[in-house]
This record gives structure tokens, C-alpha cells and sequence, in this order.
């Protein structure tokens, strides 16, 4: 069931979002000790305002209500991805290029699972990330499983 309001709020969401020149960058739908919360990260170049959420939430809220999608009392929270913001498109990998990360895989890749350098790009669906070390690894984009930003503060 959670699932399925993901992937509906996801529908509903994306036009949303186009219109407003944001990104939808996660949903997440979960039982909490306070109850039901449908959470959504945004961004957008330069980074989201406090105005952005309050207007997605706004807006959000109306089409959820018409669409009458959740049988139960439920919580919307939108804000940013923060930080440590999820790496999920392709588009990511590029736009976050020189930039510090952290990637898992499901299986090995060179003989490690987990990894942590600065972005170099994609390419060949594998993303080129620069360990510590100077060497390249390449990640094929279809074994991660996590993948953020992990910046240096």
C-alpha cells in the first residue's frame, strides 16, 4: 500500500513541481511514533526557500484532497533534501560533478561495496567517482542501492 501512494503521490507531484521550476527528489510514505507522514524532498538550482515548501504544501495539499488518495489521517511535510541530499537519476551524477559522495552497491564492485570520493561524472551508465587515493572507480549506475552527497564540513 505504501508503495502505491508513492508512485500516485509521484503522478500527481511531478506536474506540480514542473510548473513551479522544482524537483521532485524523494517521497516517502511511513508510519512514525506521531502517525502517518507523507514526506517530500524538493530542490531547484540555487537551492529551496522555506516559500517553496510552504507553496508545494499548499498546492500539494488541495490535489491530494481531490484526489482523495489517503483513507487515513496522514501529515504532509515538504522540505529540502538538506546536505546529504539523495544521489537517485543519472541527471544526479552529472549535476553534482566535483562534488564529495557516498555510493553503496549490492554487490562488489573491484572488490569493495562501499565507496566515498569526489564526482568525476558518468558515463557507459557507470559513474566515475575519485577515491582518496587519486584512482577512478567505476560504478555501474545499476548496482547502487545508496547513493548521497557527503559534503566536507
Amino acid at each position: 500500500m505504501t508503495g502505491e501512494v508513492v508512485e500516485r503521490v509521484r503522478t500527481i507531484a511531478i506536474p506540480l513541481f514542473m510548473e513551479l521550476g522544482l524537483e521532485l527528489v524523494d517521497v516517502e510514505f511511513r508510519r512514525e511514533a506521531n502517525g502517518w507522514i507523507l514526506r517530500l524532498y524538493i530542490d531547484k538550482p540555487g537551492g529551496v526557500v522555506l516559500g517553496d515548501c510552504q507553496r508545494v504544501s499548499e498546492e500539494l495539499s488541495d490535489l491530494l484532497d481531490i484526489e482523495d488518495l489517503i483513507g487515513h489521517p496522514y501529515s504532509l511535510e515538504v522540505s529540502s533534501p538538506g546536505l546529504y541530499r539523495p544521489l537517485r537519476l543519472e541527471s544526479d551524477f552529472l549535476r553534482f560533478v566535483g562534488q564529495r559522495a557516498r555510493i553503496s552497491t549490492s554487490s562488489a564492485v573491484a572488490g569493495q561495496r562501499r565507496f566515498l570520493g569526489i564526482l568525476r561524472g558518468y558515463e557507459e551508465e557507470r559513474i566515475l567517482l575519485e577515491r582518496e587515493d587519486g584512482t577512478i572507480a567505476l560504478i555501474p549506475y545499476a548496482l547502487i542501492v545508496k547513493s548521497r552527497l557527503d559534503p566536507i564540513l
